[in-house]
């Protein structure tokens, strides 16, 4: 096997930097599991994975949530998007 040529491997380096740079966006991915759970990936180090029926709990919540978030934001630590 030969060798890549230079050409080849700057092409490599692109298309690993484009995929870095997608996953780094911000961008949110869903994912189903093996054992049917719904995971979110891109909102932190590890995703989030819940059941359909936590899911549809949390948004029905949802107007629950950010008072709650919105009431507590000065005791919550934010954190700077990279």
């Amino acid at each position: 096997m030969a060798d890549p040529t230079k050409e080849e491997l700057m092409a490599r380096i692109a298309e690993l930097e484009k995929r870095v740079g997608a996953k780094q966006s911000g961008k949110l991915e869903f994912k189903v599991g093996e054992k049917g759970g719904v995971s979110v990936y891109g909102l932190g180090r590890f995703p989030v994975t819940l059941y359909y029926e936590q899911w549809t709990r949390l948004l029905d919540a949802e107007e629950d949530l950010r008072a709650f978030l919105e009431a507590n934001k000065s005791r919550l630590k934010l954190r700077r998007e990279a």
